[in-house]
């Protein structure tokens, strides 16, 4: 798991990374996101989403398995940025929790 520079504590199995996104073009396709931050200014909450590719992922977790420290920064690439009132956010986090909790209650699915 990658964690957000912004983190003040680290849970076991996180690190803690400083991770810089770069802007991609916009595509009106979904895009896969494995990484996502949240900063606020002036009421509006600002979402980025962006992709890390696992193989720098998984380099990253080796080395501070191997050395104990933690490269400075990731690159990644930017899926896109989302502006959000409060409220919004508010709402979103509602939705997630929702979605969570039915996925913890959902019986474990059969594979044929």
């Amino acid at each position: 798991m990658v964690a957000n520079n912004d983190s003040q504590s680290n849970t076991q199995g996180s690190v803690t990374l400083n991770v810089r996104l770069k802007p991609n073009a916009e595509a009106k396709q979904p895009v896969l996101a494995n990484y996502s931050t949240v900063g606020v200014a002036q009421g509006i909450a600002y979402v980025d989403f962006g992709f890390i590719e696992p193989p720098v992922i998984a380099a990253a977790v080796r080395q501070v398995q191997k050395s104990g420290s933690a490269p400075k920064n990731l690159e990644g690439e930017m899926a896109t940025r989302v502006a959000l009132p409060i409220e919004a956010v508010v709402r979103l986090q509602q939705q997630l929790t929702q979605v969570l909790r039915s996925l913890q209650q959902a019986p474990p699915s059969k594979k044929a």
